[in-house]
């Protein structure tokens, strides 16, 4: 996907000034513009302080590990010629090597695993190397994690992932980072491993996914480590500080540490120094309302709360409510989206860097609804009330999530229907309706069906214009625009409604359509603008 590159720029309410004593250099937080990349311009009102030299025990609390922990492994690609992956990690932390288990023939690997090594407490800086590989024959073979982008690889294709992680901050810098400001931005998220950022989506390049996290003991549990405690923020490194809001901007310290520091050397005077900064401080008040760095339409405070499940201010997320209809007293049957066809739709959409968050029941939505034999629009508009915005109880959810549900029987297969309060997000596909149009499917054909059509219409909500959708004449060979379509390769369009899951890149030439690069995110807060 085609994602603009911007220069962010984060400015503070107020100037926070105080003194504290790092190596006996005395920190202040000024208005000076700084840089930090050769094509980064400036970021202004940001406190930035240099590492300087390890400083003997950086924290005399704990004897410091480090802990990677491997929370999720996807195959975006066909790994294997015949059958599923048979996926292991391995982490290399200070060049000790831990091995995973191995997950016989598992495309997706949803179990956590983690390895903790003891690290020196006397130097900052831990180096980390993550593989994925898959067990194979004769020979193992590993994975691609990587963008592929490092200038020092001159030869070959580079598929592991190198980090330095930092004790004195507690965030790790490298192939994978949470720097809005870098030269090359980290398009796949901060924890987040994409091999297909080289740009291989179409290709069969042993291109997979995983979700790690990072970090290390700390006496008082609150993830934010001793030396920033005591240097930086002035609390208690004894005290457990989650949840605290002294700034009261809507967001809690320990959102504010994760996503407001970051480490980057200090190119600027070409030296190989590292220095520490805050865009955003906990006790200094920022606009979380209003900041949205990824434009994906989730303001910070809404990011944090959904940050449970998974979200990122730098980079784009999309959350769904699936609510399903349950089967009828006659033995109607009501097909629900399938583990499978949910897990198709998360592959299309992490292939693009943009993260399919779907609420079957995991994120205080997802719930069965009582069965009809045909729901019409009034009674559409009804559920959304009802089981969405629970009477308004849930409203804050209406700029967060889209909502998208399964029902019996309705006027078509699929659509966005209004609501009485000009939400743009609210779409329903009919299983009956899907059903005959397939005949008897395999498992398989059912989960693509099922799948193509919920992105289709959940396409809408992100308010593609796509040239070739939605003409008639384009469902059957007989006529002469289901030819002149073909080029547009999208599940918006009707020639591949039904059969497949994915939107257009636009790469196919004339009368192509690149539906990735012109998501509107944000069109299903308000009133669909054509």
């Amino acid at each position: 996907m085609k994602i603009k590159q911007k220069i962010l720029c984060f400015t503070m309410v107020s100037i926070l000034i105080f003194s504290m004593n790092v190596s006996g250099t005395k920190i202040s937080k000024n208005s000076t513009q700084y840089e930090i990349g050769e094509s980064i311009d400036t970021i202004q009102n940001c406190l930035i302080i240099p590492s300087n030299e390890d400083e003997g025990d950086l924290d005399p609390l704990v004897d410091l590990q480090v802990t990677v922990t491997i929370k999720e492994i996807r195959a975006l690609d066909k790994i294997d010629f015949i059958g599923k992956p048979d996926f292991y990690v391995k982490v290399f932390i200070n060049d000790e090597m831990s091995k995973s288990k191995i997950w016989r023939n598992q495309k997706y690997v949803n179990e956590t695993w983690s390895t903790t090594v003891d690290v020196p407490d006397d130097e900052q800086n831990v180096t980390i190397k993550i593989q994925l590989w898959d067990a194979f024959p004769l020979i193992d073979r590993i994975c691609d994690l990587s963008e592929n982008y490092n200038r020092e690889q001159l030869f070959g294709h580079k598929y592991d992932i190198d980090l330095v992680y930092n004790l004195k901050i507690g965030h790790w810098m490298g192939e994978d980072n949470n720097n809005p400001f870098s030269w090359s931005p980290d398009l796949s998220g901060y924890g987040r491993l994409n091999g297909c950022d080289d740009n291989s989506i179409y290709q069969r390049d042993r291109d997979c996914l995983i979700l790690f996290d990072i970090t290390q003991n700390d006496y008082d549990g609150d993830g934010i480590p001793y030396w920033t405690e005591v240097n930086v923020y002035g609390t208690d490194p004894e005290v457990d500080d989650t949840g605290r809001d002294d700034d009261d901007d809507g967001v809690p310290i320990e959102w504010e540490h994760k996503w407001g520091s970051f480490i980057g050397w200090d190119w600027h005077n070409h030296t190989r120094q590292l220095k520490f900064y805050w865009t955003y401080h906990p006790f200094e008040a920022e606009d979380h309302a209003h900041l949205d760095p990824d434009d994906d339409g989730l303001d910070n405070i809404e990011e944090y709360l959904v940050s449970e499940w998974g979200s990122d201010p730098f980079r784009k997320d999309i959350f769904v409510e699936l609510d399903q209809m349950e089967a009828g007293p006659n033995g109607e049957p009501v097909s629900m989206l399938t583990e499978w066809a949910k897990d198709l739709l998360r592959d299309a959409f992490d292939r693009q860097n943009i993260v399919l968050h779907i609420d079957d029941g995991n994120m205080g939505g997802g719930e069965i609804l009582p069965f009809d034999n045909e729901t019409n629009d009034s009674e559409l508009v009804q559920l959304y009330e009802d089981y969405f915005l629970h009477g308004e109880e849930n409203l804050w959810r209406r700029s967060v999530f889209h909502y998208g549900l399964i029902v019996y029987e309705a006027s078509y297969g699929g659509f966005v229907f209004g609501t009485n309060d000009s939400y743009w997000g609210a779409f329903q596909i009919a299983s009956k309706r899907i059903d005959k149009k397939m005949g008897i499917p395999t498992a398989k054909r059912r989960a693509v069906a099922y799948a193509s059509v919920y992105m289709h219409e959940l396409g809408h909500t992100l308010q593609i214009d796509m040239p070739g959708g939605h003409d008639q004449k384009s469902k059957g060979p007989w006529h002469i625009r289901w030819w002149k379509w073909h080029p547009y390769k999208s599940t918006m369009n009707y020639r591949y409604t039904y059969l497949l899951v994915d939107y257009s890149d636009g790469s196919r030439g004339k009368n192509d359509h690149d539906d990735w690069s012109t998501l509107n995110l944000k069109a299903f807060q308000g009133i669909y603008v054509d």
